[in-house]
């Protein structure tokens, strides 16, 4: 998730096994190791412009690093805090603090390596947005209040909170899910595979992405709370095949090795767009898009099968438009497309 998140997490981690005396530095310790995790943000290369979303939420993400990563933090810290609190005590904070940023990453939908290194599987588990305002003021007012008042109890009443709504955003899933499943009944589909995740900030606006008989179907339902479950019918577009599509290309190339890791990122769901004239060949992620119910992409892989000993172009394609903005907001309320 954000940053903001991930350190609140992470302060209301180390609050909670606090002693009451301890509450603030805790606070500090917690947040600043919460953000540790996403330190991986800066493995970057301008000769590989993948390398950056291949290794974000990667090996500091795991289970198996969190010792490791709650020691770097306290390695950072001991320096500023070594004559207020013990080296113990910090690093205790540190991996309260570290211990679930991997976790509260899988919660989302864009893939965490959190069983690194026994497996290289993304796991996203798409029950929450990888921003959401209401998750994150569960945490900020427990974390202050905790902090003001010195109360641990605070902060674990506020994780418990959190849990709580992370548990609403599964029952959320389920029902898109179910109506999803629906939908591709009366269409007379047959579901070889099925995604539904959250779009962004809410739990109530869903995308929903099913393969059958080699396309994509893409959808966006609405499951309100006080109100009629309301289905948006989307587009679809042919799944990406390799030995048909890029038949002419050498699987050995630089070019094929990117298609590969482009495709193991967007766990294999992925099409060749070709939306844009000015980008004849994009091979996008069809998870993501502008709006639920389109196949326009927030980022793709420009191929060039020309240079297939040169990197693919990594390139995002995010439309902050007013028209698309106000779109959003139609689907989100529940009302009428013009």
């Amino acid at each position: 998730m954000d940053l903001l998140t991930q350190g609140l997490l992470g302060a209301g981690m180390a609050q909670s096994g606090a002693r009451r005396d301890d509450v603030r530095l805790a606070a500090g310790v917690g947040f600043f190791a919460g953000l540790i995790a996403d330190a991986d943000i800066l493995i970057r290369s301008e000769n590989d412009p993948l390398l950056n979303i291949e290794f974000h939420r990667h090996f500091t993400h795991s289970i198996f690093f969190i010792p490791f990563g709650a020691l770097i933090a306290t390695l950072l810290l001991w320096p500023f805090l070594r004559k207020r609190l013990p080296f113990a005590r910090i690093y205790l904070f540190a991996f309260l603090g570290y211990c679930l940023s991997g976790v509260l990453d899988a919660f989302t939908s864009y893939g965490t390596h959190l069983l690194w290194p026994l497996s290289d599987a993304r796991i996203a588990l798409n029950m929450i947005s990888v921003i959401d305002p209401v998750f994150t003021l569960i945490l900020l007012t427990a974390v202050v209040v905790a902090f003001r008042k010195y109360a641990v109890t605070a902060a674990r009443v506020g994780l418990l909170l959190a849990a709580v709504y992370l548990s609403f955003g599964w029952m959320q899933l389920q029902r898109a899910e179910s109506i999803a499943e629906k939908l591709a009944v009366e269409r007379g589909h047959t579901i070889e595979r099925l995604l539904v995740k959250p779009t962004l900030a809410n739990l109530v606006l869903w995308r929903s992405i099913y393969q059958f008989d080699g396309q994509l179907y893409v959808d966006a339902v609405r499951v309100g709370l006080f109100s009629d479950v309301r289905v948006y019918p989307g587009d679809s577009i042919e799944l990406f095949d390799f030995s048909r599509d890029m038949r002419e290309l050498p699987v050995s190339s630089v070019l094929a090795g990117d298609i590969e890791r482009f495709t193991h990122f967007s766990d294999g769901l992925v099409a060749l767009w070709t939306g844009q004239p000015e980008h004849a060949e994009v091979l996008i992620d069809v998870r993501y898009s502008n709006l639920p119910m389109t196949l326009a992409p927030l980022w793709g892989i420009e191929i060039d099968m020309a240079q297939p000993e040169q990197h693919a172009k990594y390139t995002l394609y995010r439309d902050a438009s007013g028209e698309t903005r106000k779109k959003f907001m139609s689907l989100l309320m529940g009302q009428d497309l013009d």
